[in-house]
This record gives C-alpha cells, sequence and structure tokens, in this order.
C-alpha cells in the first residue's frame, strides 16, 4: 500500500499542537483525521481502523493511555501502532505509555524530524 493512502488518526487536545502534527502527516502524503477528546475518538477508531495513531496522553475527558489500552485489547485495532506524544517525560511515565502498549513514546515538544522519524521506524516494523 502506497504511504498516500495511509491514514493518521491525531488524538490531541490542544487544536494548535494537533494542527502542527497534522501538517507534519499532510506533507508526507498521509490522510490526517483529527480528534480533540478521547471518548469519542473510540467510535471512530474502530470506524476508520486507521494505519496510525498519533495520541497525546493528557486530555480533558479520559487519559490516551485508556484510549491505548482500549485499542490493545479490541482485535480489530491491536495491531495498529500508536505514537504517544506527551508532555509528562519523567522515565516512570514514559514506562507506563510503551507499557499501555506505545510503539514510540515521545515527549513534547516534537520536532518534525523526531515526528518523521517516528512515523517511519512504526511503518518499516509493520
Amino acid at each position: 500500500m502506497p504511504i498516500s493512502q495511509k491514514t493518521v488518526m491525531i488524538i490531541e487536545d490542544e487544536p494548535d499542537a494537533a494542527e502542527m502534527f497534522a501538517e507534519m502527516m499532510r506533507v508526507n502524503g498521509f490522510r490526517v483525521l483529527k480528534m480533540f477528546a478521547s471518548t469519542p475518538s473510540i467510535p471512530l477508531l474502530m470506524q476508520e481502523k486507521p494505519d496510525l495513531v498519533i495520541l497525546d496522553v493528557m486530555m480533558p475527558d479520559i487519559s490516551g493511555l485508556e484510549v491505548l489500552r482500549y485499542m490493545r485489547r479490541e482485535p480489530e485495532l491491536i495491531s495498529i501502532p500508536v505514537i504517544v506524544v506527551s508532555a509528562k517525560s519523567m522515565p516512570g511515565d514514559i514506562k507506563v505509555g510503551l507499557d499501555a502498549g506505545a510503539s514510540i513514546y515521545l515527549t513534547k515538544p516534537v520536532g518534525f524530524l523526531d515526528l518523521k522519524q517516528a512515523v517511519e521506524q512504526v511503518f518499516q516494523k509493520a
């Protein structure tokens, strides 16, 4: 499947950060879906089954980690790679994110190259 047909879902409550990640993904030819809260993202995940999810941990409703744990329990979502992007940068926070099932854990602020490399890394593993 050519990369241009891949869909990335961004679940990030800060509109500026969400748009920045979305723009980074569009520049690389991805179709982008943006969600600003965790709860409504779950039915959309089930419907769309994106090729990749970029997920913030600290969300206004339920934690991004809860979304991640949900994905890892669902047979239809279990294999979708998730790049966690969080301001939580302590080693314990990173371990919790990886233990919950994150493919890669990036700490904010995330630069264009860091995100691009993480996305490439995730798709190379797939």
